[in-house]
């Protein structure tokens, strides 16, 4: 199959960007999309031209690191699937296709369609953990954990991070992924003690990293490869009201922060 690729090239952050136009040629259907695109950088490289820049790892839908908006939306038509695991043959032979990286103030681009998503790394810095020492593992049926909960936790804990929820979203908003870290630990006994600490200060670095405020939506959800819910942004918002005011002295710098100044991010 013939594709026509239309790629946002930037050289770095502080430079402007275009799209540029490349004929992808007999491309195998059953390659990934980043197949695809090592295949058109072995024609850009032997031809002296410098290869289209895009994040990857793993290429199993498990890390996150592969993401970018094609047709405008985020990882491509197909639902529940990152670009490395959506396939050529679910495009059309002959069909056009827009590639751009991620847009949101707080991922500046750092090549071509790889972002900077460090932003997600402070988020969790500042809270998304358990630091409480428990000693020795304990044996697994030791602490009981009701089903339900087990399985809403797991369900968030799926979240890989890759941003796809923040660059649908048109106020660039990071509440899917908040939710979903927030709702992992808080479900759980272990993540009790540090619940409320949690909520607040991992909400209020999102609004320091510049990402935007909820406004109910639903392009995350629509388009997270893990199909992550939208109750976890329910469940992070009541986590947040709760320790807002059960722990308003002990972090008042952050609860304080964020109730005066709402997140104010956005799309650059």
């Amino acid at each position: 199959m013939n594709l026509t690729l239309h790629v946002w090239r930037q050289k770095n952050a502080s430079s402007p960007g275009r799209m540029v136009r490349y004929e992808a040629r007999d491309i195998n259907p059953d390659m990934s999309f980043l197949e695809m695109l090592d295949v058109v950088n072995e024609g850009l490289i032997g031809k002296g031209e410098e290869p289209i820049a895009f994040d990857h790892d793993c290429r199993e839908g498990i890390c996150g690191m592969c993401g970018f908006m094609i047709n405008g939306t985020a990882h491509g038509p197909l639902r529940g699937t990152t670009v490395c695991q959506l396939h050529m043959r679910h495009f059309e032979d002959g069909e056009e296709l827009y590639l751009e990286p991620w847009r949101a103030r707080a991922f500046p681009v750092i090549r071509d369609l790889a972002v900077d998503r460090s932003a997600f790394d402070r988020v969790i810095a500042s809270g998304g953990y358990i630091s409480v020492s428990t000693g020795s593992a304990p044996d697994a049926n030791a602490i009981p954990v009701p089903k339900e909960s087990a399985e809403r936790a797991m369900d968030a804990a799926a979240c890989i991070g890759c941003g796809a929820c923040v660059a649908m979203c048109p106020n660039a908003s990071a509440a899917l992924f908040l939710g979903a870290k927030i709702s992992h630990l808080g479900l759980l006994p272990q993540g009790q003690p540090e619940r409320n600490q949690r909520a607040i200060r991992m909400v209020a670095q999102a609004g320091r990293e510049l990402f935007g405020n909820c406004t109910n939506i639903g392009e995350c959800e629509a388009v997270c490869p893990k199909e992550i819910r939208l109750e976890v942004i329910a469940r992070m918002n009541r986590d947040f009201i709760k320790a807002s005011f059960t722990e308003r002295e002990a972090l008042r710098e952050d609860a304080e922060e964020v109730i005066k100044e709402p997140l104010a991010g956005g799309r650059r």
